[in-house]
């Protein structure tokens, strides 16, 4: 049984009043065994984006593609203005759904094809010095060769995302190389000896491209904080970080009394990324989400419960909301 499964149960005990949690303690164990196992107006739904030339409307999106190209925009804007640790984050079974709301395996089926969208589009013509450093060498290969059906595994079918001519031009890497036995003690080895992501970079490296690094997060999050702090930092490389939850590490999801790895890199690491990309939702009666497109301010929108596309802007910062302002304090408002 691996250590996340044990650390899973712990922080299912100290949060079992929350069916948020309840629903990503859930998912993280049944991934244990295997990995994969009529309302609208102009200018409602679009946030302000720009620099101090220009502004621009950024319209919440209403389609994956159109979400993508945001994505890519922003990025390279942020790019451009020198950050150099930049987060994307949004829900990939539905642009009104949480994480969570699908399948564990089939959220990072998602995630591998939106970011193979992303990539391709953003960084094509800089595949050669831009490696992408999957969670580990088994998401890897998924990412290369697909996987077979394997129904007792819970197990579904995945075409290659990777495994072409486009995939062949990007360099490729992985986070974590771990065996059944020392992976339930939390040590990450690879052939007898201790591994590191670090020993796959290259000099011609020039940026890190990290997916969805939340399965493991002590091992995956540490060897990102690792990267970073052995090459990218001294040689002012940039890290985007794709889907990798991190709103559970900086809302306390790990208690550091039993994660204390991830509560130094919480604390040194994460407050130095810049999000370029940003979506959450949030259910219930009064639902909404959460929206940020670099460089322009947090929004909160409202959503009609009769029609979840219907969105309302009712709140804007330069600075991010807490998720719990956001739930208890805007969504709720009179706006």
């Amino acid at each position: 049984v691996k250590s996340s499964w044990f650390a899973g149960c712990l922080v299912e005990m100290l949060h079992s009043c929350s069916n948020r949690m309840q629903q990503q303690v859930s998912t993280h164990k049944h991934a244990v065994h295997d990995r994969r196992g009529g309302f609208q107006r102009r200018g409602r739904n679009v946030a302000v984006q720009g620099t101090s030339n220009q502004k621009i409307l950024v319209p919440f999106p209403t389609s994956y593609d159109m979400a993508i190209r945001q994505v890519q925009t922003s990025v390279q804007a942020a790019l451009g203005d020198g950050r150099k640790l930049l987060e994307i984050e949004f829900p990939p079974s539905g642009l009104a759904s949480v994480q969570g709301d699908g399948e564990g395996s089939n959220e990072m089926t998602a995630s591998m094809n939106f970011l193979r969208q992303f990539v391709g589009g953003a960084f094509r013509d800089q595949a050669q010095n831009t490696r992408i450093f999957w969670p580990d060498s088994g998401e890897l290969s998924v990412a290369l060769s697909g996987q077979t059906m394997d129904p007792m595994a819970g197990r579904s079918q995945t075409d290659p995302t990777f495994g072409d001519s486009l995939g062949s031009q990007f360099k490729m890497g992985y986070l974590t190389k771990q065996n059944a036995l020392w992976s339930a003690l939390g040590v990450n080895i690879g052939l007898g000896q201790k591994f590191s992501p670090v020993q796959q970079v290259k000099d011609t490296d020039e940026l890190f491209v990290i997916a969805y690094p939340h399965f493991n997060p002590r091992e995956e999050m540490g060897a990102v904080f690792e990267l970073y702090q052995q090459v990218a930092q001294s040689r002012g490389m940039p890290i985007i970080i794709f889907n990798g939850e991190l709103d559970r590490l900086r809302g306390g999801y790990y208690p550091s009394l039993f994660f204390p790895e991830l509560a130094r890199l919480t604390n040194e690491f994460l407050p130095n990324f810049e999000t370029a990309y940003y979506i959450h939702n949030f259910k219930g009666t009064r639902p909404g989400v959460l929206f940020r497109a670099y460089p322009g301010p947090w929004c909160v929108f409202r959503r009609n419960p009769q029609n979840l596309d219907d969105l309302r802007l009712i709140y804007t910062s330069d600075t991010a909301p807490s998720l719990k302002q956001v739930s208890l304090e805007i969504l709720p408002g009179p706006n």
